[in-house]
């Protein structure tokens, strides 16, 4: 089959697109068929070698984690799928080898949904990990309640996006870092839009002089200190980008794959109470201007990278 593929460690020059042994299908698993794949932060800073201590890779690695799709082939034990079923999923395991920029993936079950109906495969391509992640850490980590208020960080990005959304579905009020361009955007996903960089913690401070309740932080670094300043007395800190938030007396948070979590989020986006913005698509032999794109940091909602089966 064709797919994306890396030899080695590097910046997307190493990215090749070829032919790839086709994937074997295990019992707990179905094989589909790629329409699309999103495009993450973590898909450039595993090519890059950032998650080696974490992710072994088998060479070559086929990047990507988030998919959509058609099954054409359950495993033998699988009885949640058939052919012809529309899915996604966030295709992640326990090490770096067989990821969704291909024609083809053997996807664990464990991994899938059914697609949402209202939603293109693109844009259901943008669902898994980002849902994923923001449900994840708003109804388990943060445990965000009905009438407190949460910032997030980066919330005109991918994940930030969906978290505004969930949030305020929660019953949460959503204030929301961005750039000054992507206010209006955040305003319609329902947030209360700041401007990030210097003064970030008296503008936040003007909607919220007690303090937050929580924070959601995508972004890491100097962010860190400003978050924990900002909680008010017994407020919740959780990072998805610096595990130095335990200093800061806060959690870092991984997402993993649940099924049950992925299907709570179609159902979510075929009520319209989450929707996915796609910003831009690139054909699969273009992956590697995908990555390019993702890594410039300024994306609004998700890139995606679609096979053509015309």
């Amino acid at each position: 089959m064709k797919a994306i593929s890396y030899a080695r460690y590097g910046g997307p020059e190493v990215l090749e697109y070829g032919e790839v042994r086709d994937p074997r299908v295990g019992p707990d698993s179905v094989l589909v068929k790629v329409r699309a794949a999103a495009v993450n932060p973590v898909d450039w800073k595993c090519r890059d070698g950032h998650l080696d201590a974490l992710l072994q890779p088998v060479f070559p690695v086929v990047p990507g984690w988030d998919v959509s799709g058609v099954v054409v082939q359950p495993g033998a034990s699988v009885t949640e799928f058939t052919v012809g079923d529309e899915v996604v999923g966030y295709v992640r395991e326990d090490f770096l080898s067989r990821g969704t920029f291909a024609e083809y993936v053997a996807a664990p079950v464990r991994t899938l949904a059914r697609k949402p109906r209202n939603l293109s495969f693109e844009e259901a391509a943008g669902l898994p990990l980002t849902g994923l992640t923001a449900y994840q850490v708003l109804t388990e980590a943060l445990r965000a309640k009905r009438g407190e208020t949460v910032l997030v960080h980066a919330a005109a990005g991918g994940v930030g996006s969906i978290a505004v959304q969930l949030g305020r579905h929660l019953g949460a009020r959503m204030i929301g870092t961005a750039s000054e361009h992507n206010h209006d955007f955040v305003r319609g996903l329902g947030g209360e839009p700041v401007t990030y960089g210097e003064g970030l913690a008296e503008r936040v401070r003007g909607l919220a002089p007690e303090g937050v309740d929580a924070v959601f932080d995508t972004v890491g670094g100097e962010t860190l200190k400003v978050s924990a300043n900002l909680l008010a007395p017994g407020g919740r800190l959780v990072s998805i980008a610096d595990a130095d938030v335990v200093d800061y007396g806060g959690r870092y948070f991984f997402v993993r794959p649940d099924a049950e979590d992925l299907l709570r989020l179609t159902e979510l986006a075929e009520q319209e109470v989450v929707t996915v913005h796609v910003s831009e698509t690139f054909p699969l032999e273009r992956a590697a201007d995908a990555h390019r794109r993702n890594q410039e940091g300024r994306t609004r909602g998700k890139i995606v990278v679609t096979v053509d089966w015309s």
